[in-house]
């Protein structure tokens, strides 16, 4: 019987340090983190307005992160900031804003976190949506048609029609991104932790 109380009381004082250890004081660490201001004095990171919160749930949707991380490693850790795919490390100040952050699960494709600063063009992006191999040869990611639409071109064509390298895949018609395709794009280029932050010198 004396063993037993021992036992449980054991087993209840490695939950309790279990819980202050591993949530209550990482929880009482970021609770203050707000955002840095960069050098022109906007506050990084940017707070998502709705095109970009739209695009945020698209990316989650469309299950993108289950290819791609949101999470460059320190050095000696990898070969992120080798490959480019960063300026700095990710640290916890990069997702305040994110709930729940979107960090990924594995790289089967690169890793995003910098990706509005490596890759600033929409017009790319939007390729890539509907072509990747057209941009990234050899790209094993899936195409996204469904996330554009077919318009014939009557006077003039639209200003976001897709330009093709070999030109349109059909006379008289045009490929034009959806609503979904552009909040997914404007999500993309609103991921960018280029900005200095004090955690990493």
């Amino acid at each position: 019987m004396n063993r037993a109380v021992w036992l449980y009381l054991g087993v209840l004082i490695t939950v309790i340090a279990s819980f202050v250890g591993l949530v209550q004081i990482p929880d009482r660490q970021l609770r203050g983190l707000q955002p840095v201001k960069d050098d022109l004095g906007v506050e990084r990171p940017l707070r998502p307005d709705g095109g970009v919160l739209a695009g945020r749930a698209e990316y989650i949707g469309l299950g993108c992160l289950y290819c791609h991380s949101q999470q460059v490693r320190p050095e000696g850790f990898g070969a992120d900031l080798a490959r480019g795919w960063g300026v700095r490390r990710t640290v916890a100040r990069d997702y305040i804003w994110d709930v729940p952050p979107v960090m990924g699960t594995m790289r089967t494709g690169p890793d995003l976190a910098n990706i509005g600063a490596r890759q600033p063009s929409n017009a790319w992006h939007l390729l890539h949506l509907y072509r990747p191999r057209l941009t990234s040869p050899g790209s094993t990611m899936p195409e996204h048609p469904f996330l554009f639409a077919w318009q014939r071109v009557e006077l003039q064509r639209p200003t976001d029609a897709l330009s093709f390298p070999e030109g349109e895949p059909r006379p008289g018609w045009v490929v034009v991104p959806t609503q979904r395709a552009r909040d997914l794009v404007a999500y993309l280029g609103s991921l960018d932790h280029s900005y200095a932050v004090p955690e990493v010198r």
